[in-house]
């Protein structure tokens, strides 16, 4: 007697449908991630009363609470006036038109940003702002 066997029914996954909501999941998260310039520093800005949302061009000076210098956060190695113009010329080349922000934390010493503006003026730069934050409405 001859006995048929069972064929085995080969089973196939699409993972098609996988794999759209995927990427799907990662434009998602890519489109409503924020970022936080200020974030890495924790930099508190002081107040003003005429606050604008200033918007990095080209290069940051972020003076920290205790003086520390950064360009576009890139810590310095130390907090001399000559380490600081170095690393503006190095970044800034020959251009004296772009536009410098300074980042000041409200408790860094006067000091650290009188050295900050000297560097930036002694270099030739004319465009130096500083950027602030808006204070709440007091009633």
């Amino acid at each position: 007697m001859k006995f048929r066997r069972k064929q085995n029914d080969v089973v196939d996954v699409n993972i098609t449908p996988l794999i759209d909501i995927v990427f799907l999941l990662l434009i998602f998260f890519m489109v409503s991630t924020t970022f936080d310039e200020q974030f890495e520093l924790g930099i508190v800005l002081p107040g003003a009363e005429s606050a604008e949302n200033v918007i990095l061009k080209e290069l940051e000076i972020a003076i920290d609470a205790e003086g520390h210098y950064y360009i576009n956060q890139q810590r310095l190695v130390n907090d001399r006036i000559q380490t600081l113009q170095k690393a503006i010329s190095k970044i800034a080349g020959e251009d004296r038109t772009i536009p410098i922000i300074l980042s000041a934390d409200a408790n860094t010493p006067h000091q650290s940003v009188i050295t900050a503006m000297d560097a930036v003026r002694q270099l030739g730069f004319n465009r130096l702002s500083f950027a602030t934050q808006q204070l709440s409405a007091q009633p």
